[in-house]
């Protein structure tokens, strides 16, 4: 995200956010906001962007939160038989930043670097359940889903969407937090919806369940 590097190693105003990324002022403004929304980045005293306190939590592990999820897909894809995917979010897109492929049959891939909206599909709605409610409300006359998908998702800890991203396909997400709540990424399953199915079996949600609890705990 060009935000976070620009203020990575000296404090930025708007100006000099501008500067450095070459977006437009308010563009720039608006990314700046979301990040601190998610405490990514925050204000210093005299009102100058600084990296936030989520940035210092991503790191604790010493290894980067694509690794380490990394890791921890190959499993969930042995257990479930589907391909597995972990996302992290960038304003209205959310980038896959590692996944393990299914070795044979049909699969839904994802690539690692794809970008996707965060208004169609699981993992959307896995980010966006807990995000500010001014960037709820920003993306949902476009989403493949409602603001009642998103309550439910708060409310077990769980997302799942048929055919939203894709025809015929199914996909299975759960957020991967930090020791403070802050949402990190979506882990997520997905594959045809003939094996997955339209209500996913209790296997399949503890799988990705424990998947995000494992990411969240190496990600400490």
């Amino acid at each position: 995200m060009a935000i976070l590097r620009a203020v990575a190693d000296e404090p930025a105003s708007l100006a000099e956010l501008v500067t450095r990324t070459g977006l437009p002022r308010a563009t720039a403004h608006r990314l700046a906001v979301a990040l601190e929304g998610h405490r990514l980045v925050q204000r210093s005293p005299d009102g100058a962007w600084v990296p936030g306190p989520a940035l210092a939590e991503l790191g604790r592990s010493g290894a980067g939160l694509a690794e380490v999820a990394g890791r921890h897909l190959v499993a969930l894809r042995d257990s479930s038989g589907e391909s597995s995917q972990f996302y992290v979010r960038e304003g209205g897109t959310r980038v896959c930043v590692a996944a393990a492929e299914r070795t044979s049959g049909l699969r839904d891939t994802v690539p690692v670097g794809a970008r996707l909206p965060m208004t169609a599909g699981s993992a959307a709605h896995a980010l966006l359940a807990f995000a500010p409610a001014e960037e709820v409300t920003r993306l949902l006359p476009n989403a493949s889903f409602t603001a009642r998908t998103l309550l439910d998702v708060r409310r077990r800890g769980w997302a799942h969407s048929i055919a939203e991203r894709e025809p015929g396909v199914a996909s299975l997400s759960a957020p991967v937090r930090s020791p403070s709540g802050t949402v990190l990424g979506a882990v997520s399953i997905s594959g045809p919806v003939e094996r997955l199915g339209r209500r996913p079996s209790p296997e399949l949600i503890s799988a990705v369940l424990d998947a995000s609890t494992a990411i969240s705990r190496a990600a400490r």
